[in-house]
């Protein structure tokens, strides 16, 4: 995955264009990267996978 790839997900997943988003293991550190450079980094939920793979939603509330 590139920077340009993680960033035009995250968007795909604020704008609702993708309701869930699946980040394998060895995609995550460069996902990570761009994911808390974002301004709403606290919508954001990961939730853990087996095999260390993540899937990412977008909420309509921050999380504390």
């Amino acid at each position: 995955m590139t920077i340009e790839e993680a960033v035009q997900q995250l968007e795909n997943l604020r704008q609702g264009k993708t309701a869930l988003l699946h980040i394998h293991q060895k995609d995550f550190l460069v996902f990570r990267q761009e994911l808390i450079k974002q301004p709403d980094f606290k919508r954001f939920r990961g939730i853990a996978r087996h095999g260390g793979n993540i899937d990412y939603e977008y909420m309509e509330a921050a999380r504390s």
